[in-house]
């Protein structure tokens, strides 16, 4: 094993205020890590995986289990057609940018499916 790039063997480093802590890269061993330098930290939530679209390719429904249940109710509801239609299109929207319907988001709809008093 070759000698840590990162803090030349030395196992800490310090930075421009004089803070002294173990080297990220060896972890204090002052050897060359096998897996490489720093570890990527980035896009580890499950919430930054979001599904790949594949372009001109329309959603047949609405992809996730809350906005699969408000689509039920759209179609249970006593409006038109054309008003369920668009407000099912709505879903689909919204999925598509925000990647599920929020809790906000579902007050509104069933809002709208309310019968005019």
């Amino acid at each position: 094993m070759d000698t840590c790039g990162i803090c030349a063997g030395d196992r800490y480093i310090t930075n421009s205020f004089g803070n002294v802590t173990r080297c990220p890269s060896c972890h204090g061993t002052g050897r060359r890590s096998e897996e490489g330098g720093l570890r990527d930290v980035t896009k580890t939530k499950p919430s930054h995986h979001q599904p790949k679209v594949v372009p001109g390719a329309k959603p047949s429904g609405p992809s996730t289990f809350e906005g699969g249940q408000l689509a039920l109710e759209v179609e249970a509801s006593s409006g038109t057609p054309d008003q369920k239609a668009k407000l099912i299109r709505e879903i689909l929207e919204y999925e598509g940018s925000h990647g599920k319907c929020t809790q906000t988001f579902i007050k509104k709809m069933r809002k709208q499916l309310r019968p005019p008093t």
